[in-house]
């Protein structure tokens, strides 16, 4: 998965893969299926998740520029760093729900690009 419009190379882009809406974006370090934090070079990133068995998922992507695990927000709740999803699925007034951000994988190669938003 290709990670767009990075603002800068600080800190780490973080890939969360859920298979379920159990705790989708609440705590993502609790409870997606994978994590994967990976160092940006030049404003870009990366992640490639492999051996997935077939089923339905969804992905929430942070740039956490201050590497604290989590998308940090302003006082009034709104995000200060990067973030994007799966299916380019919009934030408005909170997090999309796991249905919005949703795909069905049936193995092999799938090429998402996911853009972040800030």
């Amino acid at each position: 998965m290709k990670i767009l419009n990075i603002r800068n190379s600080t800190g780490t882009v973080d890939c969360a893969l859920f298979d379920s809406p159990v705790g989708f974006l609440i705590e993502f370090l609790h409870f997606a299926t994978i994590i994967m934090v990976i160092k940006i070079r030049k404003t870009q990133a990366r992640c490639d998740f492999e051996n997935i068995p077939p089923g339905t998922y969804a992905l929430a992507v942070i740039h956490d520029e201050n590497m604290n695990g989590k998308l940090d927000t302003n006082w009034l709740g709104i995000p200060t760093e990067g973030y994007g999803f799966s299916n380019d699925a919009t934030a408005l007034r909170g997090a999309p729900s796991f249905s919005a951000a949703s795909f069905h994988y049936d193995r092999g190669n799938l090429d998402l690009t996911i853009s972040l938003h800030y």
